[in-house]
């Protein structure tokens, strides 16, 4: 199915927002924004930042030029990158919802530039069946408890936008996320699919140029030799290089004496661990088996079963109280300007790129 035409009008707003925020131009907000939503908005080089980056990846975008992608995004732990950059408070408080409203308008920012399917994944519960395989693996305990308190609200505002949500209790939102692209990328109408997260074990799932991974904070889009020249290994044998150097973030520490170097040319020169030589690593040879099985993402998490089921409808009627908790009374407004302008300018015919 051929995209639709782009929403140039919607465009123009969402680039001069963008513009203005980069350039530190507060002043100037009230042109392009309600004053509710300005008073929101952190005022901070953080922010302008971010905005920048964001701003970036728009332009370079292939729905700016006439696609119509959707949005596969990861908000577990709050997708930090929204947090931090999003929702700060202008005296460094976390206002009770700020990560929340982060995530959330950078989901509307997407809509509001032509985004028509939309996907978030959250880590309902921190832990997963991966602690039953490793004992140090990655838990709650470390996490803000204003930030943990705001996991269940970020779920429950993004229903009321009526945006997919996946809270994962046994699986992880990782495991979600490749999931969904798995699901996507089979289907022969979608053109691209876009996974929206920093995490370095998601570069499994890339493929070619049609599934990639895009870094809103560093402003980069991640295509299958982006992962290689990152890396040094092609995108399915990440697990094999994460087995062997570790990943911090997720508390499993790699293999002793093996470096980030050493890993890509042992994986490209031997494949997968399981077809080292054995004299290669040893007796390490079972942990380094346990730290690729960790590594691996599943993707057999129930997200959906056909790609129709995330198309973005538009806000429901819960948003509206939940605007009000946030402090975001331009929000509910601009969802059903968006809705009412996506299906003025595509009619029945739905967008198959995914983002």
């Amino acid at each position: 199915m051929a995209p639709s035409e782009p929403n140039l009008s919607n465009w123009a707003l969402v680039q001069r927002r963008l513009e203005i925020l980069n350039n530190g131009d507060f002043a100037n907000l009230m042109e392009v924004l309600d004053e509710d939503y300005v008073n929101t908005w952190p005022q901070s080089d953080e922010i302008v930042r971010g905005i920048e980056n964001m701003r970036h990846l728009l332009e370079g975008h292939p729905y700016a030029e006439g696609g119509a992608p959707g949005l596969i995004v990861d908000a577990h732990l709050v997708e930090p990158g929204s947090h931090d950059t999003l929702g700060r408070a202008t005296k460094g408080e976390d206002p009770p919802f700020g990560a929340v409203r982060g995530v959330l308008r950078t989901l509307l920012l997407m809509l509001e530039g032509g985004a028509t399917h939309v996907g978030v994944a959250t880590d309902h519960v921190i832990e997963s069946f991966r602690n039953e395989l490793w004992p140090g693996y990655k838990t709650g305990a470390g996490v803000e408890r204003a930030l943990l308190a705001q996991f269940q609200p970020l779920e429950d505002a993004l229903t009321a936008m009526g945006v997919t949500v996946w809270p994962m209790v046994e699986l992880e939102a990782d495991d979600a996320l490749a999931s969904a692209a798995c699901l996507a990328a089979a289907d022969r109408r979608v053109e691209k699919v876009c996974i929206w997260t920093q995490d370095k074990d998601l570069a499994q799932c890339v493929r070619g140029e049609r599934v990639v991974q895009v870094n809103s904070r560093h402003g980069t889009i991640r295509d299958a030799d982006a992962v290689r020249e990152k890396f040094g290994v092609p995108p399915h044998r990440i697990p094999d290089y994460l087995a062997l150097v570790g990943d911090a973030a997720d508390g499993y520490p790699g293999i002793r004496g093996i470096g980030p170097v050493t890993a890509a040319r042992l994986v490209n020169r031997h494949g997968g661990v399981e077809e080292f030589p054995p004299e290669l690593l040893g007796d390490r040879r079972p942990l380094a088996l346990l730290f690729k099985d960790l590594a691996t993402l599943r993707t057999n998490a129930a997200v959906f079963t056909n790609v129709d089921e995330l198309e973005w409808s538009g806000p429901t009627l819960e948003l509206g109280p939940w605007a009000e908790r946030m402090g975001e009374a331009g929000l509910v407004e601009r969802c059903r300007s968006v809705r009412a302008e996506a299906r003025e300018r595509r009619g029945l015919d739905i967008g198959r790129e995914f983002c």
